[in-house]
């Protein structure tokens, strides 16, 4: 008899739990993707918001009904001049024939709840992108503007109703992302002390002519070609991160670490010249302590080079005499040159042979990030100084590549 009273117990133990999950099952909400949510008009809408002088324009919105659960959807705003989210700005930059045209552009905040604030200059840059307006003179005095949020879930973008601003814009002039910068730094860079003084003690890769650099982050292929004594060396991100971004060596030279604090320092196995070239778009692809060795080369370089006793700065500034540049290396063969100088805006430089014109460097410059650079040209024009400022200018007399950083 127990047995059979066991047996009864847990079929109608199960016929219970079956009716339980059919029940829930029935009550249970499903994913639906809705075709559209509510963007709030913001209480500022009519206002003409003076983007010059505001930091963030805030929206809120009701989340799109997923079939009735709270979801953890993902938001971006759109802002387009005419109602028209037809071509985005990132879609008619992929466009290298330069024939798309966009008419509307994705800001990059994204947002994880139901409401969140705009970057007013972020806006403003962005409407520069889709208007191109030439100059401050043809920035109207107030515009409309329209903005809708696109929601993804689930790998499904729905987007909300349009909502009308009107704003106060300004001019923007744009440009790309600095191109990514490298430090090198150690017993085989500049004077070897693991100082943290730009030229003295570091000395930052160079972009290479000719490469083509992501114009969002800025990443691309960067080199530099010098003279290595196998004292060891790292490459740094940034010189304020307390080593945070860094590239060392792992098991052996060849074997290179990204973000690893407990790697060696990078040695070569033989005093000499060498060229290193990190793609820095490939190493943002590796992880934290992950091997850096498809993004790093270091590579003897064959041949002889000229190694000079001194190098010199001339211009309008010196009546075109020469102001000695520092040797940053001097230990060994050097191949790098720094000195920080006034300028007045308008003013003409050009790098050149201590004492000499044989060897001399110009050409014209390409605006990066705090400064400029130029791939040096034999004989080429005067460099011309736009800006009043002190300039750290850094020279590498082998690729004849010049860095002008303000300070």
């Amino acid at each position: 008899m127990k047995k059979i009273f066991k047996s009864t117990l847990m079929l109608l133990c199960g016929v219970c739990l079956f009716a339980a999950c059919s029940d829930d099952n029935d009550s249970n909400p499903t994913l639906t993707i809705p075709e559209t949510f509510q963007l709030n008009t913001p209480a500022y809408a009519q206002a003409n918001t003076d983007l010059v002088s505001s930091t963030e324009l805030p929206f809120t919105w009701s989340q799109p009904n997923y079939g009735g659960f709270p979801v953890a959807a993902q938001y971006q705003m759109e802002f387009s001049l005419n109602q028209s989210f037809t071509v985005s700005v990132a879609e008619a930059e992929a466009d290298e024939t330069g024939a798309t045209v966009a008419d509307y552009v994705i800001l990059d905040q994204v947002y994880n709840g139901c409401k969140g604030s705009v970057n007013a200059a972020e806006l403003a840059k962005g409407l520069q992108k889709i208007a191109k307006w030439s100059d401050p003179s043809k920035v109207p005095a107030t515009t409309t503007i329209y903005a809708r949020l696109a929601s993804d879930y689930a790998n499904k973008v729905i987007y909300s109703n349009i909502v009308a601003i009107n704003v106060k814009p300004y001019y923007v002039e744009l440009s790309d992302a600095p191109i990514e910068l490298w430090w090198l730094i150690g017993g085989d860079i500049a004077d070897g002390s693991w100082g943290g003084d730009y030229g003295k003690c570091v000395f930052p890769m160079q972009p290479i002519e000719g490469e083509e650099y992501d114009k969002k982050t800025g990443q691309g292929k960067i080199q530099w070609i010098g003279y290595l004594s196998g004292n060891g060396f790292k490459l740094r991100g940034s010189m304020d991160d307390g080593w945070a971004t860094q590239i060392g060596q792992g098991d052996a030279f060849g074997a290179f670490v990204k973000n690893d604090g407990g790697s060696a320092n990078i040695s070569v196995p033989a005093a000499g010249l060498y060229k290193i070239t990190l793609n820095t778009a490939d190493l943002a692809k590796v992880a934290d302590g992950g091997d850096a060795s498809s993004a790093l080369k270091i590579e003897p370089m064959d041949g002889a080079v000229t190694v000079y006793t001194g190098m010199a700065i001339a211009g309008s500034f010196n009546d075109w005499g020469d102001t000695d540049m520092t040797p940053c290396s001097t230990g060994w063969e050097n191949h790098d040159w720094y000195i920080v100088q006034h300028f007045d805006a308008g003013a003409e430089v050009k790098v050149k042979q201590a004492g000499s014109w044989e060897f001399n460097k110009g050409g014209s410059f390409v605006k990066d990030g705090d400064g400029m650079f130029v791939f040096g040209v034999s004989n080429g024009d005067n460099l011309s100084i736009e800006e009043t400022g002190d300039y750290l200018i850094l020279f590498n007399d082998i690729t004849g590549f010049i860095r002008f950083i303000k300070q």
